[in-house]
């Protein structure tokens, strides 16, 4: 009777398990215009999230010329505020790419009110309530073109592709203040074919940049990597060798682990493939094919905290372009089977994915109302590396640990109890009191908690998490060291 009992609610603790690990909520429509609304392809993130604050970024035709515009969800993607047109001119801005750090937000795009393409930037220090000035970071002849944005603390670092030099290379460039002021170009490419579609990912002093390439006669995928931060950079690595086109990579990294998927037609139709390195790009893994079906599989974007590796793409299986899901909880040796997003008679294409706690965000545009809208989906149990309740015995008192291992990089535990019943909140600030991350922000039972916090993100220094439930309120200093 005993193990009955047992096998029951083993049973059902399995089921429950799995449903608070697949809820995936309904969509939503960000936009409502009659005009085309456009997410960028898998280069460049349109949505990103820090703490309970989510911003998303899109190109719009609602002005008679496509506009940058911006939205943002201080809950977690509950619920959305307004649209903000970001760019306001004649002429066409497109393929924005966002990135957060705290309360600061940037955003890249490519523009050509200059009579030819350049990129731009702008930037918002009061997590998006106020936008500051377009900056102009480029300014030559030719087209530069899709770039993508990613930061290491107070560096922001950005890649596009350019015409420069009459055919399609790679370029880079940083910010070392936060996008106050710029450096100079930096070409990271140089072969007489095309070099297009970089995408750039960082933690601590590891700049990775992948993008797709001719040389060889067929597009495909290289790598390149600086270990100080981009000042300076080692040779070109060719990640993939095959007859067939790879073309489209994205990558997102996590401590010393560098996840990459792509397109791939060497199966004879386009497959999301996947690779990674586990010393930061020194060296990869063999090519591990994540999608199988006779139909199209395009543009994977990805993002990762920790552990737990997140990929989404739009996928031709069902008649149409449908929204698809996948991840891997083990640092991307196994993965779990494919999740369909969408279901409609239209199209869903161009999905953006991000990670802020135990949520998992995404953004595409679809056509299923007669013109393409910006839509939105979240899973808030996706991400589970988050909090953990360790041990429901209820403790005497409240109480806040100190973190562990500290100093670390970039992963660290912080533990708390809770003696009753409470709204916990347990936030991240820097050395000048700026809240950088939200870990709680929710009605927890009396127990044991323990919360992952991922520093890839941040630079080195000294922070402080805080501790608020009921009137008990505590806080810690940690370091960081790269």
């Amino acid at each position: 009777m005993k193990n009955s009992i047992f096998t029951f609610l083993f049973v059902i603790c399995s089921l429950l398990f799995g449903i608070c690990h697949a809820q995936w909520q309904p969509d939503v429509r960000l936009t409502n215009d009659p005009a085309e609304s456009g997410t960028s392809g898998n280069n460049a993130w349109c949505i990103a999230s820090s703490g309970s604050i989510a911003h998303a970024v899109w190109f719009d035709l609602r002005v008679g010329n496509y506009e940058i515009y911006y939205k943002r969800s201080t809950d977690g993607g509950v619920s959305w505020g307004t649209d903000t047109r970001l760019t306001n001119n004649s002429a066409v801005s497109g393929y924005p790419s966002v990135a957060v750090s705290g309360s600061v937000v940037h955003v890249v795009l490519h523009d050509n009110r200059d009579g030819n393409y350049e990129i731009y930037y702008k930037r918002s220090t009061d997590a998006g309530l106020t936008w500051g000035t377009d900056t102009r970071l480029t300014n030559n002849s030719a087209g530069s073109l899709r770039p993508s944005v990613s930061l290491s603390g107070q560096v922001v670092h950005v890649v596009w592709r350019d015409n420069r030099d009459g055919n399609e290379e790679i370029y880079y460039k940083r910010s070392t203040d936060g996008g106050v002021s710029w450096e100079m170009d930096t070409r990271l490419t140089n072969n007489s074919a095309v070099s297009g579609n970089p995408s750039v990912s960082v933690s601590g002093q590891i700049v990775n940049v992948l993008w797709h390439d001719l040389r060889d006669g067929n597009y495909e995928i290289y790598y390149k990597r600086s270990t100080d931060g981009g000042v300076s950079w080692g040779t070109d690595t060719r990640l993939t060798n095959n007859s067939a086109a790879s073309y489209d990579p994205t990558s997102s990294i996590s401590g010393q682990v560098v996840h990459l998927v792509w397109s791939d037609l060497r199966d004879g139709n386009p497959e999301v493939y996947y690779k990674r390195s586990t010393d930061g790009g020194s060296n990869w893994s063999a090519d591990i094919r994540l999608t199988n079906n006779t139909a199209p599989s395009w543009y994977p974007s990805i993002s990762v905290d920790g552990s737990f590796v997140h990929i989404v793409w739009y996928d031709e299986r069902d008649g149409n372009a449908e929204m698809y899901y996948k991840r891997s909880t083990d640092v991307g040796v196994t993965w779990g089977a494919d999740t369909r997003l969408t279901n409609n008679s239209a199209g869903s294409y161009d999905p953006s994915i991000s990670v802020s706690g135990q949520v998992v965000h995404i953004v595409w545009k679809d056509n299923r109302d007669g013109n393409e809208e910006i839509y939105y989906k979240r899973d808030p149990t996706g991400n589970p590396i988050g909090i953990i309740n360790i041990n429901t015995e209820i403790p005497n008192q409240f109480s806040l640990s100190q973190n562990y291992p500290n100093p670390f990089n970039p992963m660290t535990v912080i533990s708390f109890q809770l003696a009753v019943n409470s709204f916990a909140s347990l936030k991240v600030y820097d050395l000048l009191g700026r809240e950088v991350a939200t870990l709680v922000n929710e009605e927890l039972k009396p127990g044991t908690y323990e919360v992952d916090w991922s520093a890839d993100k941040f630079a080195s220094g000294v922070y402080y998490y805080k501790l608020t439930a009921g009137d008990y309120t505590e806080t810690k200093k940690m370091v960081l060291i790269k």
